[in-house]
């Protein structure tokens, strides 16, 4: 049994089983990451460059690595609750709140980048957010490693949040 496993946790691994969700966890994310690329990366030159930004904008090389790093904790912290057993309406409803933060952060960048508008990605963001921090929560109840994973993601989409909503002002 993990170190940090409530009772509700595991009862042994399975390598197949095991091997089996973390193919859907990192399918799930992948999806998503690919999706909003593909609406992100067409619309970086010129509609995103010639946006005004704040002084607190990130350099456009440091998104990459950061969200790529981000990604692989969404799918490890996924996998650990997909793993468990006997995990009951409050492991469905984790990972109804994973994939549904998922889903928003993929519409995002349709509606920040391919929409060319901000507004659009704040009314995304913000639910976003709250999202995750009850994903935090409920992951909590069950895999507290799988809780910490999310609490990146939480804290870079809040951060974001506050990025986004100054490109809005300065643009709107």
């Amino acid at each position: 049994m993990d170190a940090d496993a409530t009772p509700v946790q595991r009862l042994g691994s399975n390598w197949g089983r095991d091997i089996g969700f973390g193919l859907l966890a990192i399918a799930a994310v992948a999806i998503a990451l690919v999706l909003g690329q593909i609406a992100t990366f067409p619309n970086l030159t010129p509609w995103y460059a010639g946006l005004h930004k704040p002084d607190f904008n990130p350099p456009n090389w440091l998104f990459g690595p950061v969200w790529t790093a981000l990604y692989v904790l969404m799918a490890f912290a996924v996998w650990r609750i997909l793993r468990i057993r006997y995990g009951g309406q409050t492991q469905r409803s984790a990972l109804f709140l994973f994939f549904i933060q998922l889903v928003l952060n993929a519409a995002w960048s349709w509606l920040f980048f391919a929409a060319h508008n901000p507004w659009l990605g704040m009314m995304d963001i913000l639910p976003q957010f709250f999202v995750l921090i009850s994903t935090v929560v409920a992951f909590a109840m069950l895999d507290r490693t799988a809780a910490w994973c999310m609490v990146p993601v939480t804290l870079w989409v809040g951060f974001a949040g506050l990025l986004n909503l100054e490109i809005w002002r300065l643009n709107g």
